[in-house]
């Protein structure tokens, strides 16, 4: 097991503006908790692509959850890409809130998110965009099985989105698995290195780490 170095944060080997990483791979592959415990050890901030879907309070309610949520179009990337020129410029930025019950932006509220040193931006298409992969100074895909996939995100949408596991697996067949062969497992050639999300996690941060220190991002 990785021994955790509390002192990784001053081992950064900073540049002028916040160094910035993404980190993408399949719904339920393990990359948010990878981008979680990344995002402490370096002491960064952390900007999850579901934050920045489409608010659908045009649509009826029950037409909402029938969307494709997993093709590109489903995101507002644009303004995730100019929140991260505001953040990598040292500006705060007021990131919206979206509710995935309602599939709807909250109306007037949002999380005020300050810069830092680190900046993380993950989700499943963090590295297909091109206007987000140029901000980027290193990227990492999280690959793992189909199986391994599904079952986490029925796990994790019927505990913290109200989804039933019937309406899970059918929304994993019609989208999610399609959309992941098309655009999620193409950008993974864009990473700067590829971890598998079957791994321990301590393994992953440690091989993460390992190829910023080859790239002269950390030091010692």
């Amino acid at each position: 097991m990785t021994e955790r170095n509390d002192a990784l944060p001053q081992q950064l080997s900073f540049h002028r503006r916040p160094l910035i990483i993404g980190i993408a791979g399949c719904s339920g592959s393990g990359k948010t908790t990878l981008a979680r415990e990344l995002t402490s050890q370096l002491a960064a901030t952390l900007l999850p692509l579901d934050f920045y879907y489409i608010c659908l309070g045009h649509l009826p309610p029950d037409e909402r959850a029938l969307q494709n949520f997993d093709h590109p179009d489903s995101l507002e990337h644009s303004l995730l890409a100019r929140h991260i020129e505001d953040l990598a410029a040292g500006n705060a930025i007021e990131r919206p809130i979206y509710d995935f019950t309602t599939h709807t932006r909250v109306r007037d509220r949002t999380s005020t998110i300050e810069s830092a040193r680190v900046l993380i931006v993950e989700g499943i298409l963090a590295l297909h965009y091109a206007e987000l992969r140029t901000q980027y100074d290193f990227s990492i895909y999280v690959n793992a099985p189909n199986e391994i996939c599904l079952n986490r995100r029925i796990y994790r949408d019927m505990r913290e989105r109200g989804r039933t596991e019937e309406s899970v697996r059918a929304q994993f067949e019609a989208t999610a698995k399609p959309m992941a062969d098309l655009y999620v497992i193409p950008s993974a050639q864009h990473a700067s290195v590829t971890v598998e999300g079957t791994d321990a996690l301590d393994w992953s941060v440690e091989q993460v780490l390992k190829r910023m220190r080859e790239l002269g991002m950390l030091r010692g």
